[in-house]
């Protein structure tokens, strides 16, 4: 594991903290790999990037953009039965910028969350905003949010922390977010420098409940002054541990 140079948390009085929503579900999956990320300095494994998602993204905010310039609702938009549109808003840019992202200041804690959105609607009945995630995939099963894989709950979470971030920002947030999710399509015959996708629009409800409580937790934990206990189902604790194990066996 490599250190990193900065952005460790120290305690201090009045002094602010940066965590993202990535940073919580860190801490969701492995407090002990949480801890040492963000106090012991140490970067984690992580995963690498996937270039391929980025540009479904970011085809995906463009043609969503041709609609908010022109204040028109998308075709996606159009199987909800919801009056939506694209939200139009100076803090558009930031909100989806991954250095800057929607932020809050937590006072009780001092932890600044923090979170980069994908794309905002209004539903211009009730005045509220909708929280749009785009996912892309390339499979033949089902695209289900509610199959219990790992991943689609942190889909989730992720947009229950986004529905907090906007609502403590002052906004009016409806609880039924959503999904365009794109399923890459394999059963054409050439390939001809084109990759089709269907995509899905699909609905969640939120769950916003949690976050505050989530980040007491988390705050505790910083401040605790002590490693947590391994973590026998995270992967990367538990790749550890293995390895110790075979030195040992190898002395």
């Amino acid at each position: 594991m490599a250190i990193r140079k900065n952005n460790t948390y120290k305690y201090e009085t009045g002094k602010t903290f940066k965590l993202s929503r990535s940073g919580i579900d860190s801490f969701i999956k492995c407090q002990r790999c949480f801890y040492l990320n963000k106090v012991g300095n140490i970067k984690d494994i992580g995963m690498p990037g996937f270039s391929l998602n980025s540009a479904h993204d970011e085809l995906m905010k463009k043609e969503l953009d041709i609609y908010r310039e022109k204040g028109e609702a998308h075709p996606y938009m159009e199987s909800l039965k919801r009056n939506l549109i694209p939200f139009q808003h100076e803090q558009m840019e930031d909100w989806r910028n991954n250095f800057k992202g929607v932020t809050y200041h937590h006072k009780k804690t001092d932890l600044i969350i923090t979170g980069a959105i994908d794309d905002v609607w209004i539903d211009t009945d009730t005045n509220e905003l909708v929280i749009v995630e785009y996912k892309s995939t390339s499979t033949q099963s089902e695209i289900d949010l509610n199959d219990g894989t790992p991943w689609k709950e942190q889909y989730k979470r992720q947009i229950d922390i986004y529905q907090w971030l906007f609502k403590m920002n002052g906004f009016e947030v409806a609880d039924d977010s959503v999904f365009l999710y794109s399923n890459g399509i394999k059963t054409s015959k050439k390939f001809n420098d084109v990759m089709k996708f269907k995509t899905y629009v699909l609905e969640y409800k939120g769950s916003t409940e949690w976050v505050e409580a989530k980040i007491l937790e988390i705050k505790k934990v910083l401040d605790q002054g002590s490693i947590p206990s391994l973590n026998e189902e995270c992967d990367t604790c538990s790749y550890v541990e293995s390895v110790k194990l075979y030195d040992k066996s190898e002395d």
